[in-house]
């Protein structure tokens, strides 16, 4: 950080490397190197805060207070390569699709928008592909299904407390399930059809559904205020929840069985001799 005013908005990890993208209180993006602790570039731009960050590829996405979206290609020096300018308000919902085709973003507009865009040739784009309305409260939880092409579940804040699934190639919704409390972050399993939901007012809790039943399976309580983040371990076991009490508390969400993780493991071994890798410059 360049002074003791600013402060960190947002974080992502690239794919695959020891890069850290830090989005700042004075409205840049940050790209550290971690394993040798140097800040590699600041890309500046927004007019406010970065409050949430998405990477596709070499495609660094980042969501602004200001309501404005841009793309960095972090190759290159003139980084800034495309903006996407339709939330009226903060950007603090913004994913990327597995495949790279998609970009949700969720704001505190309470909008949804589907982007499909690319992002290789400048310019601002200001149409999404599609605009939901549904939620009735800031769209802050964004994630991908792992295992159905272009489903896509968001969460809804107070006001609203649903879930919901869309298909991001049609903008249908394909079910909404009213979880009774803020919704504030959502992780699928990579082993099992279940995901997982953090919450706010009024239990601060967990809670881990069927998918696509979405029947609950388990509440868990432990926070004593809104569970605003979570991330899954690189084995898709643990859940890992910060909240805004201060604390991070790890949870054995989605054990495997040791026989089909063994197999697993030496499938994604295989595949791994063909993955390329791409450095920054």
């Amino acid at each position: 950080m360049d002074s003791s005013e600013c402060y960190v908005g947002s974080v992502s990890w690239i794919k695959e490397g020891n890069y850290l993208a830090i989005g700042d209180s004075d409205g840049a993006v940050q790209l550290w190197d971690v394993e040798h602790k140097k800040r590699v570039r600041k890309m500046s731009g927004h007019a406010a805060r970065v409050g949430s960050l998405s990477w596709n590829s070499y495609i660094l996405t980042s969501g602004s207070r200001s309501g404005a979206i841009h793309h960095h290609d972090v190759r290159v020096a003139n980084h800034h390569v495309g903006t996407l300018a339709c939330h009226t308000q903060e950007v603090c919902g913004l994913k990327w699709s597995r495949d790279g085709k998609y970009l949700a973003s969720g704001g505190n507009d309470n909008l949804l928008l589907i982007w499909d865009t690319n992002v290789s040739s400048s310019g601002d784009m200001n149409s999404p592909l599609f605009t939901l309305t549904d939620h009735q409260a800031a769209v802050k939880a964004l994630a991908w299904c792992p295992f159905q092409r272009n489903v896509i579940a968001s969460g809804g804040g107070t006001a609203d407390r649903h879930i919901r699934f869309w298909n991001a190639a049609t903008g249908t919704c394909l079910n909404a399930i009213d979880t009774k409390s803020q919704v504030c972050s959502i992780l699928w399993s990579n082993n099992y059809k279940e995901l997982v939901s953090s919450h706010g007012y009024a239990q601060n809790q967990l809670t881990i559904w069927k998918y696509p039943s979405m029947s609950k399976v388990t509440e868990l309580t432990g926070h004593s205020c809104r569970v605003l983040h979570m991330v899954l371990s690189p084995d898709g076991q643990t859940v890992i929840s910060a909240s805004a009490d201060e604390t991070l508390r790890l949870w054995k969400c989605f054990a495997t069985d040791p026989a089909s993780k063994k197999k697993s493991k030496g499938i994604a071994e295989r595949g791994s001799k063909s993955i390329i890798r791409q450095g920054i410059r």
